[in-house]
């Protein structure tokens, strides 16, 4: 790691999504100095969780840097957010008297957008906790999905857990064909039988539901017919976000979030051929996000 002067601007990344915040440190030559890792960060779940998982990134963030102490408000921010589509969740973080030099805010979609094509134009599809289908052409931007849990994020984390305990409570009840998650989803979630599992998941958020998501591509992978009809049906939708992302003339579109490699093999081979793998992560982006908006101001301020 080189020696940063006192003197060089340093920009901070911020990815925060449903489960957890990610925060990168880097030189304005796009140097990696330090990253860090802390929880949730989407607004819509709370907003003093989310701005203390940023606060909380930035400095371990920093302390892997070796620069721990170092202050917060000389550093020059990108945050990419879940939930910044919405007005209202906006308007409250735009309000936030943060702690750095400049927070530049936007969407995560925006900044994995970047990430993934170096800045440039393209699309991204999002499987994560939540998962949504985003592109920026020619400065105009498309969002598909991104409706949130449980009445949308569907393919995400989050929708494939809750199709797991939906059929796996179906096929305990004797109504559908048994499986072999019935027995580990009871296990994993140490419950004796039904009205137990029943008790522990109600009012469960989506980051619960992600947890139990990697059950149903083990699942399907050993031919499970429960798991295969799950991860068919989610590879179908986002076989569906990709031919329409792709109808937007966008010149590259690449698939990201923690479930991108299990949905990969499950997708049409015509998706398959349009995916191209995505150049940096989304905290990255945000630091390209901030480097452009820093540009933006000090050209029209010329």
């Amino acid at each position: 790691m080189s020696a940063i002067k006192d003197d060089q601007q340093m920009y901070l990344g911020i990815d925060g999504g449903g489960s957890k915040c990610k925060a990168v440190l880097m030189s304005a030559d796009l140097e990696i100095l330090g990253q860090g890792l802390s929880g949730p960060a989407n607004p819509l779940h709370g907003f003093e969780q989310a701005t203390a998982s940023i606060v909380d990134s930035a400095r371990l963030a920093l302390a892997d840097a070796g620069m721990a102490g170092y202050p917060l408000q000389r550093l020059i921010t990108g945050a990419g957010l879940a939930g910044m589509n919405l007005p209202g969740l906006l308007e409250q973080m735009l309000a936030w008297q943060n702690p750095f030099q400049q927070m530049y805010l936007t969407n995560d979609l925006l900044i994995a957008c970047l990430g993934a094509h170096n800045g440039a134009d393209g699309a991204v599809i999002v499987t994560g906790t939540g998962s949504c289908g985003f592109s920026s052409v020619d400065g105009q931007s498309l969002m598909l999905g991104g409706h949130g849990f449980p009445q949308g994020d569907i393919a995400s984390g989050s929708w494939f857990g809750l199709q797991l305990v939906t059929k796996v409570l179906q096929s305990l009840d004797g109504l559908t064909a048994a499986s072999c998650l019935n027995r580990q989803v009871l296990d994993t979630l140490a419950c004796k039988d039904t009205i137990a599992l029943v008790e522990l998941v109600v009012g469960k958020p989506a980051t619960f539901y992600a947890q139990l998501a990697n059950l149903v591509f083990d699942a399907a992978e050993q031919g499970d017919a429960m798991a295969l009809a799950i991860v068919k049906d989610g590879a179908g939708y986002l076989n569906n976000l990709a031919r329409k992302l792709w109808q937007d003339k966008a010149p590259r579109l690449s698939l990201v979030g923690g479930l991108a490699v299990r949905l990969v093999p499950w997708l049409a081979k015509d998706v398959q051929q349009m995916l191209t793998a995505p150049v940096w992560p989304a905290e990255i982006g945000a630091v390209l996000y901030a480097q452009q908006q820093d540009a933006r101001q000090e050209a029209a301020s010329a």
